[in-house]
């Protein structure tokens, strides 16, 4: 890996003094195989649905920033990850998803237990100084969350209620039970900007009166607020209640106590979690290259039912689509900027932009780290 001169950012703790990330860790493309060696590497990346490894036999490959993977449930029932990588010559073993009581290496045939226990190599007789029993494939760490499946790389790193503990629990206490919930609908978009630019407009409402608003209507900005955490922020937007004789159209009509505020979580580094009163949503930010970003939505319910709570739905995934693309149009606006000969670096709203400091800093972090 090339090195990179990282002495042009230091992070001001100071929120008031603070200034912003230099416009060249966005735009430099040696920046992306850092981040992902430092960053992407080390923390717990979502790659897929519990649902897609629920019978022993049940597969699916995926990736991670390049790294081939393959995820699977084994005889036992447990679920296991390891690298998508023969260890002969490097060739994937398992393609796509499905069910297989093995996995076999289209290239020369090795083929592995779901175990990742190398059971056949054809004519390797003779070969000296190796082992058959030696040989599986590299395991890597996988945990179940919600109804997802997650992946660590780092073998050293902690299990992932060391990130997400706090925020499952919350979340189970305010009445909502991710485990039961349904995915209802899977988008992809590909914007033309640096995944940081993305996510450093997730981490701030200081846009909403003016980029979204819809989305303004629906929340109290006065109390809009993120709150911090060690790998992850916490922005509480309390959905505005509706005033006697309002009749401006409003998604959600708040008129009592009682009801869920909208949670919306961001860990460290790419997974936004967004809970809603009848849904929550998952937004994975995946890098594609240093100016090219591929946003996953996906909307999960618990029990949708069908006729008026269908259609309820699918207003809610129009909302957000809404809502969608209003920011990718910012974020590539923001990207050109960067590149322009004009900015080098701004400044941070002491009231309204904790957490995109906060991200910085940890980007900061992760990547000055030996």
């Amino acid at each position: 890996m090339q090195t990179i001169d990282l002495s042009d950012y230091t992070p001001d703790a100071d929120l008031a003094r603070a200034e912003t990330m230099p416009a060249r860790w966005y735009t430099e493309p040696r920046f992306l195989p850092l981040e992902a060696e430092k960053i992407f590497y080390r923390t717990w990346q979502p790659v897929g649905r519990l649902e897609d490894v629920l019978r022993p036999g049940d597969f699916f490959s995926c990736e991670v920033l390049e790294q081939p993977l393959v995820v699977l449930r084994n005889q036992a029932g447990a679920v296991k990850a390891f690298y998508n990588v023969c260890p002969h010559r490097a060739a994937v073993v398992a393609h796509g998803r499905g069910n297989r009581k093995s996995l076999q290496c289209k290239y020369h045939g090795w083929t592995y237990d779901l175990d990742g226990k190398l059971m056949r190599a054809p004519e390797f007789e003779g070969v000296k100084n190796w082992q058959a029993a030696d040989v599986c494939l590299k395991p890597v760490q996988v945990e179940a969350w919600g109804p997802w499946v997650f992946v660590n790389l780092d073998a050293a790193a902690p299990p992932m209620r060391h990130f997400y503990g706090a925020i499952h629990d919350e979340i189970a206490a305010a009445g909502f039970n991710l485990e039961t919930m349904r995915l209802i609908e899977r988008r992809e978009y590909l914007i033309d900007c640096n995944w940081k630019v993305y996510v450093d407009n997730y981490l701030e409402g200081y846009h909403l009166p003016i980029a979204h608003p819809g989305l303004f209507r629906e929340v109290d900005y006065d109390q809009y607020r993120v709150d911090t955490y060690r790998h992850y922020s916490k922005q509480y937007a309390p959905i505005r209640e509706v005033k006697p004789g309002e009749t401006r159209d409003r998604r959600y009509a708040r008129s009592g106590e009682g009801e869920a505020d909208a949670l919306y979580y961001w860990i460290f580094p790419n997974v936004m979690l967004n809970v809603y009163l009848d849904n929550t949503s998952i937004n994975i930010i995946i890098p594609l290259s240093h100016d090219k970003t591929l946003t996953i939505f996906e909307w999960y319910f618990e029990a949708p039912g069908t006729g008026a709570g269908w259609e309820s739905m699918q207003q809610i995934i129009a909302f957000s689509d809404e809502i969608q693309q209003e920011d990718i149009e910012l974020c590539e606006w923001v990207q050109r900027g960067l590149k322009s000969n004009a900015y080098e670096r701004g400044r941070f709203s002491a009231l309204r932009e904790n957490g995109v400091h906060h991200f910085q800093s940890l980007v900061h972090e992760y990547v000055t780290r030996a």
